[in-house]
């Protein structure tokens, strides 16, 4: 019965791509947006001034969103985020309807060099169910 090369050092196979897996996750992490609790949010906005961007669509917004975020719909988060520049160096908390393709919203943020992106895990649903101020407008 004939062996092949794979098959003999397959141990060592299996331990070198997870090695480079392992070698290749501070890049790939690097550019993914974290999810946070309502708690950390809220830590983020009192102690750190963190901006709170809500990209969910105008009627949703309108319909109420917290106190001082800023509302850039997901769709035009492409080419709108340089309204964003000046909060580059503040974290941003991402308050979206959950099913949106949020995302997007932190991939380009991310793409453009902003380093403190977060989701809020549950979006808008996770603040109201947390009692927390709405402004209607």
């Amino acid at each position: 019965m004939e062996s092949t090369f794979l098959i003999d050092n397959i141990f060592f196979m299996v331990a070198a791509m997870l090695s480079g897996g392992m070698l290749l996750w501070p890049f790939i992490a690097r550019n993914s947006v974290r999810d946070i609790e309502t708690k950390q949010a809220i830590r983020l906005i009192n102690y750190e001034d963190a901006l709170v961007l809500d990209v969910r669509d105008d009627s949703d917004y309108a319909a109420g969103h917290p106190p001082n975020a800023k509302h850039i719909p997901v769709e035009r988060m492409e080419e709108r985020w340089q309204e964003l520049d000046k909060f580059r160096d503040r974290p941003i908390v991402i308050i979206f309807t959950p099913g949106l393709r949020v995302g997007k919203a932190g991939a380009v943020l991310r793409k453009n060099g902003f380093k403190k992106v977060f989701n809020l895990n549950g979006g808008i649903e996770s603040w109201q169910r947390e009692n927390l101020p709405l402004v209607k407008k």
